[in-house]
């Protein structure tokens, strides 16, 4: 296609004649909507682009299931569409997310690459078609933007959780997992409100983690129901205009052999058309994550403080030096790594609630804004996730020394004699210690609560978790 560098095609549209690059797939919709928003540097994700071929794929399968398409035609949008599928023709979708707000620039994105692609097909080998294809007579048969953008919004997001972010916390889940094993019988002093609380063994600490992120995934997997039911079939307003009669469940059933997701038709066109719950509850399940990879990462770069003025009762990979000034410090990037990444998905969520608000009628104008950041915080997490446990909780070992010393001298020890003194006089001997600064031991024999030998009976710290 060098060839074709800087030189133009005349292509043609409802509204008149529009020059495009001479070596473009694409056709004039997707040029004017190129020329006429200049804005942001944000493309349409990619996953909506492969969701859209998959739509496409099947909406063909449907039609000519249904009697609409010719076989041939339909063979050929199929194999044009799985070269979409394998990345082949990435550089022909070069619309921004900051379009029309139904997506219809990027639904004739891909109906105008397609169209062109299945003609040049059929020249090479040599296929006489019923008709050229076109873009919305052939490519969008029985179709909408209205209902075609929602579907593959949908598509795109249960495909992104169960290839991209549910693998991820599996393996963190793992690691976590292994370093329970490894952690058994380390017992170190647990923490409530920042301050010393009653001993809890290093492996539970973990498991509350695990517990995390294990929940999380529980509550993503269950969101992702409500995504499964398909605007497809609805057209423009969710009559069905122009579609054929079963069109609708045929679609979907297509896009569940081909995906093998148990997609649906909604019941409710008008209601998929319009209303957009259901991209904000699995976004609420993620945003939830957001917030336990939060508390964890807080947890892990707490703990490994430090080396000498901090807690330090663990240690993490050193990645890189932290500091152009400081000679030897290292900090815990990858905590503040996944820090960020959580405050950006609490964005997201804000913006994809608002944008779910704006359904007018029988339409919503804000998919392409809640496309791109729900499927951006998906990546976020898959990425930040998977580098968090690579770079990081697989390297923490425990410092056994200093959870032991740390434990021997918390005040909250006390709390094992309340049953044999009382609440008020195991007070009074955890404030003496502190006053005075000396051991639980000498502050309760001062006071006369226990003996030497009856303290020793009852105080074991290790037996306390």
């Amino acid at each position: 296609m060098a060839e074709n560098a800087g030189k133009t095609r005349v292509e043609h549209d409802s509204m008149g004649e529009v020059l495009v690059p001479a070596d473009a797939l694409w056709g004039a919709q997707t040029q004017r909507s190129h020329e006429n928003f200049p804005i942001g540097g944000e493309r349409m994700p990619r996953e909506i682009v492969y969701a859209f071929a998959q739509v496409k794929k099947a909406a063909a399968l449907a039609n000519a299931e249904l009697g609409k398409l010719d076989r041939v035609t339909c063979d050929l949008i199929c194999q044009a569409a799985d070269e979409v599928l394998a990345g082949r023709w990435d550089d022909m979708f070069p619309l921004v997310v900051w379009q029309t707000g139904s997506g219809t620039q990027s639904n004739m994105n891909m109906n105008e690459v397609l169209a062109n692609r299945v003609n040049q097909l059929a020249a090479e080998q040599d296929i006489e078609l019923v008709a050229p294809a076109h873009p919305n007579d052939t490519i969008n048969m029985s179709q909408s933007s209205n209902d075609t953008f929602p579907t593959a919004m949908h598509v795109a997001a249960v495909t992104a959780l169960h290839e991209q972010l549910l693998p991820a916390i599996d393996q963190l889940i793992a690691t976590f997992q292994r370093l329970e094993e490894e952690n058994k019988g380390v017992v170190k002093s647990g923490r409530t409100h920042l301050q010393d609380a009653v001993p809890i063994a290093f492996s539970q600490e973990i498991s509350g983690w695990r517990g995390l992120v294990e929940g999380a995934r529980d509550e993503i997997e269950a969101s992702t129901m409500p995504l499964l039911a398909l605007a497809l079939g609805g057209t423009a307003v969710g009559t069905g205009l122009n579609a054929p009669k079963g069109f609708a469940d045929e679609v979907a059933a297509q896009l569940a052999q081909l995906t093998g997701e148990p997609f649906r038709s909604d019941p409710n066109k008008f209601r998929a058309l319009t209303g957009k719950s259901a991209m904000v509850f699995s976004h609420g399940a993620i945003k939830a994550l957001a917030a336990n990879m939060m508390k964890i990462a807080n947890d892990v770069r707490w703990l490994a403080s430090g080396p000498r003025l901090g807690l330090g009762e663990i240690t993490i990979p050193a990645n890189e030096p932290g500091s152009s000034i400081m000679p030897g410090k290292v900090n815990p990037t990858q905590c503040e790594a996944v820090t960020m990444v959580a405050v950006q998905v609490m964005g997201n969520d804000a913006a994809i609630g608002f944008a779910a608000s704006q359904g007018n009628f029988e339409l919503n104008v804000f998919m392409p804004v809640i496309a791109y950041n729900y499927l951006q915080s998906v990546r976020l997490l898959a990425d930040v996730i998977r580098s968090f446990d690579e770079h990081c909780v697989s390297g923490i070992k425990a410092n056994r020394d200093k959870m032991a010393d740390n434990l021997h001298r918390s005040l909250m020890l006390v709390t094992c004699l309340s049953p044999e003194i009382g609440y008020e006089h195991a007070a009074a001997v955890a404030h003496k210690a502190y006053e005075e600064g000396t051991s639980l031991r000498e502050a309760c024999l001062a006071l006369g609560y226990l003996t030497g030998e009856e303290f020793d009976a009852v105080f074991h710290p290790e037996q306390m978790v």
